[in-house]
C-alpha cells in the first residue's frame, strides 16, 4: 500500500513540475527560437541590402569627377533660382545681352499648364522629377539673339522653350549696335530632382 501511495505521489509531484516547470519552459525555447528565425532573415536582408550599397556605391564611384559635376549641373537635386539666373545670365553676357524683368514659377504642385507638352507618357502626376518656369526679357539685335539661344541649346542645363516673343525696339539706335534691335520674351522650362 504504501508503493501505491508513494507511486502516485511521485507521479502527482512529476506532472506537477511537467505542468509547472517543463511545459513553460519548452514554450519560451520555442518563442525564443522563432525570434532567432526572424533575426536571422533580417541579418539576411541586411547583407542583400548592404551588397546593393556596396555594387551601386561602385558603380557611382566609376564616374569621373568631372562627368558627375556635368551630370549634376544637367539635372540637379535641387532648385536654387538665383544660381539659375545667374548661369542665364552670364551665358547672355558672352554678348553683351543683359537678362531683365526675370520671373520664376515653381510649378512642383502636379499641375500642367495649357501650353504643357506631356512627358513621361502622360503620367503627370507621377513624374520623377520637378520643373520650374523661368520667363525673362533680353533687348538684343537677332543675330546675338540666336548666339543666346544656341549656347543655351548646348549648355549642359536641361531647358525647354516653352514661348517666345518678338518685339522691334525702334526707340534704341547706337553707333555699337549693328542692325535694328528688338525686345525678345522667353519663356523656358527647367528640370530637377526632387
Amino acid at each position: 500500500m504504501t508503493k501505491a501511495i508513494l507511486s502516485i505521489i511521485f507521479i502527482g509531484a512529476s506532472i506537477m513540475i511537467f505542468s509547472l516547470y517543463v511545459r513553460p519552459t519548452y514554450d519560451q525555447v520555442q518563442d525564443n527560437r522563432l525570434a532567432v528565425a526572424r533575426f536571422d532573415e533580417a541579418l539576411a536582408k541586411t547583407r542583400e541590402i548592404q551588397e546593393l550599397k556596396s555594387s551601386l556605391l561602385s558603380r557611382y564611384n566609376l564616374f569621373a569627377g568631372n562627368n558627375l559635376e556635368r551630370l549634376q549641373k544637367m539635372l540637379p537635386d535641387h532648385v536654387d533660382n538665383v544660381r539659375l539666373v545667374l548661369d542665364m545670365d552670364g551665358i547672355a553676357s558672352k554678348y553683351n545681352i543683359r537678362i531683365q524683368n526675370v520671373v520664376v514659377q515653381n510649378t512642383t504642385d502636379g499641375r500642367t499648364d495649357q501650353n504643357s507638352t506631356v512627358l513621361n507618357g502622360g503620367a503627370a502626376e507621377n513624374r520623377p522629377y520637378r520643373s520650374l518656369n523661368l520667363q525673362f526679357e533680353v533687348i538684343a539685335t537677332y543675330d546675338d539673339f540666336v548666339l543666346l539661344m544656341r549656347d543655351l541649346e548646348t549648355s549642359l542645363r536641361i531647358v525647354d522653350l516653352t514661348s517666345l516673343s518678338v518685339r522691334p525696339r525702334n526707340d534704341i539706335t547706337g553707333a555699337g549696335i549693328a542692325g535694328p534691335v528688338y525686345s525678345f520674351g522667353v519663356s523656358l522650362r527647367t528640370y530637377w530632382l526632387p
